[in-house]
């Protein structure tokens, strides 16, 4: 018996115990840090803050203002835009006046983004989500509305899409849930029991039966393929699929391809 304790206690002062302490430790510590920084890792509103006075409208929720802007406002058949984490959607505007010139086009910045206030939280960012489309249909009423969703947008407008009607969905570099890429980003921490921020489109998106459509980039180093591929196996009817190889995942919106496969699918 004292053989035994003697040959523990010589276990765990020994330089292979301390290596595996600190690996132990150093990984509690990254789960720990992940856990609790996980919005600063997933939202990069620095980025895009802009001046009010430079926005189109105005939308208040529970206490704080979302700002964003609109192209052609009186035209009609209403499409809503959600962006990227970190991408300022107002610049889309010019691209998609040309893209849409008879559909009136609504980019509403996250809270926390542009000149919108709050910070961001994915329960936050779904229920803006539904205020927008709720805004937009008071302000059209009777007429389809269609949205476009971009990267984490697409988680977004996928959660939309769960809870109201919608015309038509185009989802551009979408995942079918955020914890995918994050789990291939960090494969030795349990993403999945540790993530906050889900955005889970291939549930959201089971019952979904409208014209969908799917632009996937075929060099993207954030969202994996299989990310990508599991969305569009979970789907209830086949969407229409538009693959660009060249396309990473922050460049694919400057292909030629990108333009043509919203303009064909909204028109």
């Amino acid at each position: 018996m004292r053989a035994a304790r003697t040959t523990r206690t010589h276990w765990l002062r020994s330089p292979l115990a301390a290596l595996v302490a600190a690996l132990l430790g150093a990984w509690l510590v990254l789960c720990a840090y992940l856990y609790w920084q996980q919005r600063a890792l997933i939202y990069f509103p620095q980025y895009t803050r802009v001046d009010p006075a430079l926005t189109d409208f105005a939308l208040e929720r529970d206490g704080i203002t979302l700002r964003g802007w609109v192209i052609n406002a009186d035209a009609g058949d209403p499409i809503l835009y959600f962006g990227g984490n970190a991408e300022r959607v107002e610049i889309t505007r010019r691209a998609f006046a040309t893209l849409f010139p008879r559909r009136t086009v609504y980019f509403m910045a996250y809270r926390g983004y542009g000149a919108s206030e709050g910070e961001p939280q994915a329960d936050a960012l779904v229920a803006d989500a539904l205020a927008l489309y709720d805004h937009v249909r008071a302000r059209h009423p009777g007429q389809p509305i269609a949205a476009i969703g971009r990267s984490l947008g697409s988680g977004v407008a996928s959660q939309l899409a769960a809870q109201r009607p919608l015309e038509r969905l185009a989802l551009v570099t979408p995942f079918d849930d955020l914890a995918t890429p994050a789990a291939d980003q960090f494969p030795m921490v349990p993403v999945r029991w540790l993530l906050r921020e889900h955005f889970n489109s291939a549930r959201a998106l089971r019952d979904f039966r409208r014209p969908t459509l799917i632009v996937q980039a075929g060099r993207d180093q954030v969202i994996p393929a299989h990310s990508t591929e599991a969305l569009i196996t979970a789907l209830p009817s086949r969407p229409r699929h538009v693959h660009i190889a060249q396309a990473d995942h922050n460049d694919i919106d400057a292909h030629d391809r990108y333009a043509q496969a919203l303009r064909e699918f909204f028109e």
